[in-house]
């Protein structure tokens, strides 16, 4: 019997595990677009976005943080995006890439809050 619920536990964490690969996988699939738009689905309700060299800013709403993206990707002319890294624990996950233009290549940091069986951007910075 032990054994039998040993492996429904590891059955369960199995599924949930590819839930969150697979959830991430849009997002990254997002970001291989170059399209703001199809990023902003994945926002939050209220997003925290740093900018290169310009001010972090707490708590953008979800529009605001979508033309802010957006402006900066026709600024820098952003073409590409690599995944570099993901990982997470419990109900928090993050994404570390790298977006591209062809000549230049930013660092991204890309954090995932899990609400309501979906993930959401919650924190985005480019350096």
């Amino acid at each position: 019997m032990r054994k039998i619920i040993f492996l429904l536990f590891l059955m369960i964490g199995a599924v949930i595990n590819v839930q969150a690969q697979t959830e991430t996988d849009r997002v990254v699939k997002a970001f291989k677009t170059g399209s703001a738009e199809l990023i902003a689905e994945h926002f939050d309700e209220f997003v925290d976005l740093k900018l290169l060299d310009k001010d972090e800013v707490k708590n953008m709403s979800k529009n605001q943080a979508e033309q802010a993206l957006k402006s900066f990707y026709a600024e820098k002319e952003i073409k590409g995006f690599d995944k570099v890294s993901e990982g997470g624990k419990g109900n928090l996950l993050y994404i570390l890439g790298k977006l591209t233009n062809g000549n230049k290549v930013y660092s991204i940091t890309i954090q995932l809050k899990q609400k309501a069986g979906n993930l959401h951007i919650i924190t985005m910075r480019i350096s």
